[in-house]
């Protein structure tokens, strides 16, 4: 009677889970798309996009421009550049209503069983809404040069200022995304804009001149970041010294990554 002798198999090695930087960067694209393509589907997202910057132009300049400049077009010249950070700060609630969607419905579930790189979702989410705040910027830009607006700097300045305006913008994501992970629904999301952004725009020197403020109010509103911010691209845009409030406002986004993205992808990593 011979022995049955068995020879097991090796054992499979488990599939690597490391992801190349250039598949990592196809993968993030390949979402930043998935999200722009989902507009096609959704023309209602693309209207919101322009009608909300094209009533802050309107109603700022007609109702605040003949009080406060004598004219619109004089207003513009001031207020343009806080209308825009404006309404770059309330998209980035776009982010973070449509994230929250995402992690609900299980499309990040779904993401996680496929060979991509774990950040791509979420860089993809950014990258898709960096460009609709440039159609936003655009415009703005455009409803305000053919109600008076003008460009007193050059092509440099006012590509400084867009670029400008988009780091601020994806550094201060961070912060709505944050509050998009912890949530349970886009309405509580929704709530974060007027509870933080609300105010921090309005009390800033986005639309007045900070002089005009009382003391106790304008402490702060000298170091809140919307109003460096504006202030740097009114001086990009209209003219004026730049340098202070740029390197401010840089200052800003930089510290505001340094303290929320990591609580961010930490919240993130446990969510999803």
């Amino acid at each position: 009677m011979s022995a049955v002798v068995t020879v097991e198999a090796p054992a499979a090695a488990a599939p690597s889970t490391r992801v190349r930087p250039a598949q990592a960067l196809r993968n993030t694209l390949t979402i930043a798309w998935r999200n722009l393509v989902a507009i096609k589907h959704s023309p209602m997202e693309l209207v919101d996009l322009s009608v909300q910057p094209l009533m802050f132009v309107l109603l700022f300049s007609y109702v605040f421009g003949g009080a406060m400049a004598g004219s619109p077009a004089a207003y513009l010249e001031f207020g343009l550049a806080g209308i825009i950070v404006q309404n770059a700060m309330f998209l980035t609630m776009n982010t973070a209503m449509g994230l929250n969607t995402d992690i609900a419905k299980g499309v990040f579930d779904r993401f996680r069983s496929l060979p991509i790189a774990r950040s791509a979702p979420l860089a993809g989410r950014i990258a898709a809404d960096v460009v609709r705040q440039l159609w936003s910027v655009a415009i703005l830009l455009g409803v305000g040069y053919l109600i008076g607006f003008r460009i007193h700097t050059g092509v440099v300045e006012t590509l400084a200022a867009v670029g400008l305006l988009l780091v601020f913008v994806v550094a201060f994501s961070w912060l709505p995304v944050l509050v998009s992970v912890l949530v349970d629904s886009p309405e509580k999301v929704q709530v974060f804009a007027f509870v933080l952004i609300f105010p921090l725009t309005f009390a800033s020197g986005a639309f007045v001149q900070v002089a005009t403020m009382p003391g106790w109010m304008q402490a702060w509103v000298k170091v809140n970041p919307v109003t460096s911010l504006s202030d740097a691209l009114r001086a990009l845009l209209v003219g004026g010294t730049a340098a202070g409030p740029v390197l401010q406002t840089l200052a800003w986004a930089a510290a505001i990554v340094a303290v929320f993205a990591p609580l961010t992808l930490r919240a993130f990593r446990r969510r999803t």
